[in-house]
């Protein structure tokens, strides 16, 4: 199965009052492993970047000027994230300003049945704990020391591995090891031999046996002559 792990940077808490998309970092997973592909890209929002944004992730005006419109790129993203389930961390945020960004250059939204929330299903999980993604990286002991500033890809790549643990962790690889070893069995029996062979004599010979009396026969007071 194929799912995107994706995470978004903005100039802002909301695409309707202005706000703009200014980072995309999306992982892909087969079958809840990381394949190494993945897609990440920077956008120009065409607007200032505000003071409080910045300090969040640390993209400044100077930075992004040069940086190409989402319009220019959105083939590209769209054909990355194929018709596969896509995993956020408090989905709805960036689902909202992927299709903010989609309808202003005239693409259709993406439907939010594919869309999976790990922000609820950690509450679901873990109901009365910290669910942010740094508390959940402690909880589940992932590196997270590369995260100074948030940014799209790296705060991915850490909610791929939260993902992974939310839905069974390690265990996941298990079971598809022990499935992997049985069809495995099925499809390379161990080959048996019709070949009836005749037993091995493993009987004492007579000089073994009297070597053994004779070893026996030194032993003082042997426990099985004791009276009980």
């Amino acid at each position: 199965m194929r799912e995107i792990i994706f995470d978004t940077e903005t100039t802002g808490l909301s695409f309707s009052g202005g706000d703009r998309l200014v980072e995309i970092g999306c992982i892909e997973l087969v079958n809840r492993v990381e394949t190494g592909r993945n897609f990440h890209c920077y956008f120009n929002p065409e607007r200032s970047m505000p003071a409080e944004a910045q300090a969040v992730h640390g993209l400044s005006d100077t930075f992004l000027a040069d940086k190409p419109l989402f319009a220019t790129q959105v083939e590209a993203l769209l054909a990355f994230l194929g018709d596969s389930p896509l995993v956020a961390h408090n989905a709805g945020f960036d689902f909202g300003f992927l299709n903010g960004e989609l309808r202003q250059c005239g693409h259709a939204p993406i439907a939010m049945d594919r869309m999976v929330d790990t922000l609820v299903m950690a509450r679901a999980k873990h109901p009365g704990a910290k669910h942010t993604l740094d508390a959940l990286c402690v909880r589940f002991g992932i590196d997270r020391s590369r995260r100074v500033l948030h940014g799209a890809l790296l705060d991915a790549q850490l909610l791929a591995q939260v993902y992974v643990e939310l839905t069974g962790g390690r265990q996941i690889g298990l079971e598809l090891a022990q499935e992997s070893g049985a069809e495995e069995a099925v499809s390379n029996p161990v080959p048996t031999s019709s070949v009836v062979r005749p037993p091995r004599p493993f009987a004492a010979t007579t000089e073994e046996l009297a070597r053994h009396a004779e070893f026996v026969g030194k032993i003082k007071e042997p426990l099985w002559n004791t009276p009980h």
